[in-house]
């Protein structure tokens, strides 16, 4: 989800005599970006930062599958905490935007390595006086002020964040490898099948779908008659469909989700669940594609059921 020698922006055009007159406690080096899909070492402490959703809780059991010993940061009012503390060996509720708090919870419970899973809302961070209202800590501000002060697109908020976490000593890492029954597959998942008229739609769309995310536009957009309905911006593909009802009130338009070529697949995977396949067929959806191997299905199985049940159709498409 760029900056290559500090933790804010430094343009080109700096001379070398003002970096030298920067403080040392905003010169952070940007740490390396790894999204291969490698679990750590079975049996080691692994730190779980968990956001909205029922996806942590299912990382969570993939954790626990392979032997590890887990270390939960939950965020609060945002992660489900009662669901999430059996699953875990110790759970902390911490802050939103308390960064350093995270880091110091993890580290002193033995962990170097942490998975960082759920939905933040996004569009909480442009309420009014959003940053009394959650209380940032000085690496938060230091993130929101210096870092991405003139960038606040999600990509660069979470890259910012896993260069602060790097420099404090965890390190974030791939979620899927413990999720892997849970990812979208090649080809046709449902037993319904695409009409002629929407496998069009998909064939038409899909494409246009990978330029606009090479574009950074979005993860998602919805197409009917090969005509183009609606593209995802800050609200999320719910509120997508929201939008696409309101501009077309004919039943079989189609859903395509997918992530961006460079997105960072440590912190922001496409997920979908069963309210999404509802939401879709509740308002006129006859199709819902996504991207193999890199859009998480939570509950699968339960996904798939529910699909059939409706009538829609789920693909998965790699290119």
């Amino acid at each position: 989800m760029d900056f290559r020698y500090c933790f804010f922006e430094l343009r080109l055009s700096l001379s070398s005599a003002r970096l030298q007159t920067t403080p040392p406690w905003l010169r952070i080096p940007l740490m390396s970006q790894s999204t291969d899909m490698k679990p750590t070492s079975l049996g080691t402490p692994l730190g779980l930062i968990a956001g909205q959703g029922t996806l942590p809780l299912e990382t969570a059991r993939g954790m626990r599958a392979q032997g590890h010993r887990i270390i939960c940061a939950a965020m609060s009012g945002q992660a489900r905490v009662e669901e999430l503390r059996p699953l875990c060996d110790e759970l902390h509720v911490v802050g939103m935007l308390r960064i350093n708090q995270w880091i110091r919870i993890l580290k002193r419970r033995g962990c170097s390595e942490a998975v960082m899973v759920g939905r933040v809302g996004k569009a909480e961070m442009y309420e009014r006086f959003h940053l009394f209202r959650y209380m940032p800590d000085w690496r938060t501000a230091r993130l929101w002020f210096f870092r991405v002060k003139h960038d606040k697109r999600t990509a660069t908020l979470l890259r910012a964040l896993a260069d602060e976490l790097q420099s404090g000593g965890i390190t974030l890492i791939d979620g899927r490898p413990y999720v892997p029954e849970s990812l979208a597959t090649e080809g046709l998942m449902t037993r319904t099948k695409p009409s002629a008229t929407i496998q069009a739609d998909i064939d038409f769309s899909w494409p246009l779908l990978k330029r606009l995310n090479e574009l950074l536009i979005g993860q998602s957009l919805t197409c009917m008659d090969r005509e183009i309905i609606a593209v995802e911006a800050v609200e999320g593909t719910d509120q997508l469909m929201d939008r696409t009802a309101k501009f077309c009130k004919r039943k079989g338009w189609v859903l395509c989700k997918a992530s961006n070529p460079n997105q960072d697949m440590r912190f922001d995977v496409p997920t979908v669940g069963v309210a999404t396949v509802e939401n879709l067929s509740r308002h006129g959806g006859g199709a819902m594609v996504l991207e193999a191997g890199r859009t998480i299905m939570l509950e699968k199985d339960a996904l798939l059921k529910r699909a059939d049940e409706l009538g829609v159709a789920v693909v998965g498409r790699s290119s």
